[in-house]
């Protein structure tokens, strides 16, 4: 199965999303991320806290959809509110669409605490999301099954830090 992780800037959320996938399920699935406008480089951040947890960052990229248009993709997983509201590639239209939304730990202000803890809480979210889909893969065989359990996943909202952050920008 073929997933895409989409982020407007494909710098954070995304690229996180790539290689958390990639190292805890990279054998069940086959992944990669994009953005529409992307940034050009990967947030250091993002590497800093993926490395930190020991998750593999060698081959990272902010790419654009023109990047990964070669070959089709299953699913393609937007992790922020603006990437869901954008148009898809003609090319991404048979996909299942999936909408995660998760805040953008690079954007936290805080001290160095706040900063981590933000960064922290969106690869737990995602651990937890891919451990569980990796668990249950056998069980979820077509495109449109794993779609709906990666829904029911994204209802499960934790932590308080992106939470936080969430209520801030929404004022």
């Amino acid at each position: 199965m073929r997933l895409l992780f989409v982020c407007t800037h494909n710098r954070c959320r995304s690229i996180i999303a790539e290689a958390v996938t990639r190292h805890l399920a990279g054998d069940c699935f086959d992944v990669a991320s994009a953005g529409s406008a992307p940034a050009g480089v990967v947030h250091p951040l993002s590497l800093h806290h993926l490395a930190q947890r020991d998750i593999p960052t060698g081959g990272l990229a902010s790419k654009s959809f023109d990047d990964v248009s070669q070959s089709p993709f299953d699913i393609v997983v937007t992790l922020c509110d603006s990437a869901a509201g954008e148009p898809c590639p003609l090319w991404l239209e048979p996909a299942e669409k999936v909408h995660w939304g998760l805040a953008d730990p690079s954007r936290i202000v805080g001290d160095g605490q706040t900063v981590r803890a933000a960064f922290h809480e969106t690869i737990d979210i995602l651990v937890t999301r891919i451990q569980t889909l990796r668990r249950e893969a056998d069980a979820l065989a077509s495109a449109a099954l794993l779609a709906e359990r990666m829904r029911s996943l994204a209802s499960d909202k934790t932590g308080s830090v992106a939470a936080e952050y969430d209520a801030q920008s929404s004022k």
